[in-house]
């Protein structure tokens, strides 16, 4: 048994505007299934896509802190041209730049139109095959633990565990990865972003629930309610959900 990310949530005031910035962003499309915004690639409507982790907006009635998001989107680029042309067209479209202490770097640091940091990354081998996503990024305080963890709750390959950084990516060897980077800060809010996961077709959710609390995780109650899906923690209290098959 294992699960599979499949997509990012954001929460957002205004659902659909923050939807549309990052569909421009990516080059996407907002589909509206429900009371939430789905942006996913281009083309006929798939849940979950085979490929992309994809976003989900989830419209909330607080804004955003001035609190630093521990989890971002760093977003890929293939030429330094095209990086430059992608932060051009990502502020007409209403992001912002950003000073979350990076100093002198080859990337740019933004936030979306409800404060919520990405970046743009300087052309790097590594993502030249991931699409528009590079990588989802979370803040932590131990890698490698964040590691063992993960690499027992979902079914990614790690690709690197350092005391610094660590790194997962599909099996199949498509879409972004999924990295953990050491940083001094500590968690002080609830996450604004997550990640929410899949179990297979066949696979039991609850039994998969069972298993993360097995690893660590913590029942989370974030004012849910009675819903198909299982707000967690991992052990840094990082929150993510566990979906139900639709």
């Amino acid at each position: 048994m294992a699960l599979r990310p499949v997509q990012v949530n954001i929460k957002a005031l205004d659902g659909l505007a923050v939807g549309q910035f990052w569909a421009e962003a990516l080059g996407w499309s907002v589909f509206r299934p429900g009371v939430t915004t789905y942006v996913g690639p281009v083309g006929d409507f798939v849940w979950p896509d085979p490929v992309a982790v994809c976003i989900d907006i989830v419209p909330v009635p607080e804004p955003k802190t001035t609190t630093k998001n521990r989890v971002h989107l760093d977003l890929a680029t293939t030429s330094a041209a095209h990086q430059e042309e992608l932060v051009a067209r990502l502020q007409a479209l209403g992001a912002t730049p950003v000073d979350v202490g990076q100093g002198s770097v080859p990337w740019t640091v933004l936030a979306d139109p409800e404060g919520n940091e990405f970046c743009v990354l300087e052309p790097r081998e590594i993502y030249r095959d991931t699409g528009p996503i590079a990588a989802v990024v979370v803040d932590c305080a131990d890698p490698r633990a964040m590691a063992r963890f993960w690499g027992e709750a979902m079914d990614w390959t790690l690709h690197e565990a350092t005391d610094e950084h660590a790194a997962f990516r599909s099996a199949k060897g498509v879409g972004p990865y999924l990295e953990f980077v050491r940083t001094p800060d500590v968690k002080a809010v609830p996450d604004r972003v997550h990640l929410d996961l899949l179990p297979y077709p066949g696979d039991d959710k609850e039994a998969e629930v069972a298993r993360l609390r097995a690893l660590g995780a913590t029942d989370l109650d974030v004012g849910q309610g009675d819903v198909p899906w299982t707000c967690l923690a991992d052990p840094e209290g990082h929150e993510f959900c566990v979906l139900a098959q639709s």
